[in-house]
C-alpha cells in the first residue's frame, strides 16, 4: 500500500530539486524524508532517484511514476475540497516573484482591488517555488518569470525588461546612459542574492577581470536600494526598479533580459471566467514598469 505522505515526499523532491529542500518543504528532517523514499521504492519495487553528492535525478522508473503520483495527490486534494465549505468565489491566491519591484506590485494590487470584488492572498516565492506551488494547486496564478523554456504551466507574458547598473545619484558616472563594467572596477558592490541572473552578472564582471569588494549580500531589494542611495555601493538589477537618490544605466555588453507574466496551472483556466478574472485584467493593465530606460 502506498501512503499519501510518501507520494508527497516524492513530489517535493521532484519539484524542489533536492532532498534537503524537499525535507524543508515537508517540514521533516532529511533522514526522515530519505527513509520515506526508501519505503516508497520498496513498495514499488524500483529505484526512483539516482543519488550523488551533487545531483539528484529521476530514474526511468521515477520519470514514469511522476504523472501517476501527481494524479494520486490531485485525487486526495479533490476529495478534501469536496467535503469543505465552498470558498469565497472572489478569492484568489496570487503567487508573486520575490524580485518584483515593491512599488510596481503595490500599484498592481491597488488597481486589482479597485476594479474587482475579489479578495487576495499574496504568496511570495522564487520562480521555482511558485512553479511548485502552481503544480501542487497551492496558488491559483503566479506573477513570475515566464518564457524561460522550462515551465510546465500556461503562460501569458506581460513585460520584458533588461538589467542595468544602479548607482548613488552622487556617483561620478550617475549621468551616463551606459556604463562599462571596467569603469566601475574599483567600486564596492552590493550582491542581490535572490537575483535570478546572479550567475550571469558575476560572469560578466569576472570575464572582464573586474572583481570588486562586496559590502553587502541581501535578499531585500528595498534595503539594497537604500544602501545604494546611502553610498555603500552599486549593484545590477532589473531596470524597472526606482528609488530616491538612486540612478540607473545600461550595463554595456550585458544584454540579458527577463520576462514577467502570469503563469497558470493547466487546469486553472477557469480563473479568467470568474470574478478573479477581473483582478487579473487589472494586473495586466498595470504590468508595464513605471520606469523603463
Amino acid at each position: 500500500m502506498i501512503e499519501r505522505y510518501l507520494v508527497r515526499y516524492f513530489l517535493a523532491i521532484v519539484d524542489y530539486g533536492s532532498f534537503s529542500a524537499a525535507a524543508q518543504h515537508c517540514r521533516v528532517t532529511q533522514p526522515t524524508l530519505s527513509v520515506g523514499i526508501g519505503k516508497l521504492e520498496t513498495a514499488l519495487g524500483v529505484t526512483l532517484f539516482e543519488r550523488s553528492n551533487r545531483h539528484v535525478r529521476l530514474t526511468a522508473a521515477g520519470t514514469r511514476f511522476v504523472e501517476h503520483a501527481r494524479r494520486i495527490e490531485n485525487a486526495f486534494q479533490l476529495a478534501q475540497r469536496a467535503v469543505q465549505p465552498e470558498p469565497d468565489a472572489g478569492a484568489i491566491r496570487l503567487g508573486v516573484l520575490n524580485s518584483l519591484p515593491g512599488l510596481d506590485l503595490a500599484r498592481m494590487t491597488e488597481a486589482a482591488l479597485r476594479h474587482g470584488p475579489a479578495t487576495f492572498e499574496l504568496v511570495p516565492g522564487t520562480a521555482r517555488e511558485l512553479q511548485a506551488k502552481l503544480t501542487q494547486r497551492r496558488i491559483d496564478v503566479a506573477l513570475t518569470l515566464t518564457a524561460t523554456g522550462t515551465a510546465s504551466t500556461l503562460e501569458r507574458p506581460l513585460r520584458t525588461e533588461r538589467f542595468g547598473l544602479f548607482l548613488p545619484a552622487t556617483h561620478p558616472l550617475a549621468d551616463r546612459d551606459e556604463i562599462a563594467a571596467e569603469a566601475v572596477a574599483h567600486d564596492v558592490m552590493i550582491v542581490r542574492r535572490h537575483c535570478e541572473s546572479l550567475a550571469a552578472v558575476s560572469r560578466h564582471f569576472t570575464d572582464r577581470d573586474v572583481r570588486p569588494h562586496f559590502a553587502l549580500r541581501s535578499t531585500n531589494d528595498e534595503r539594497v536600494l537604500q544602501m545604494i542611495a546611502a553610498g555603500l555601493g552599486i549593484t545590477v538589477m532589473p531596470m524597472s526598479f526606482q528609488a530616491p537618490g538612486v540612478c540607473s544605466a545600461r550595463l554595456r555588453g550585458f544584454d540579458l533580459q527577463r520576462t514577467i507574466g502570469l503563469a497558470f496551472a493547466p487546469e486553472a483556466e477557469w480563473v479568467e471566467q470568474t470574478p478573479q478574472g477581473i483582478v487579473l485584467a487589472a494586473i495586466e493593465t498595470f504590468a508595464s514598469p513605471h520606469a523603463e530606460r
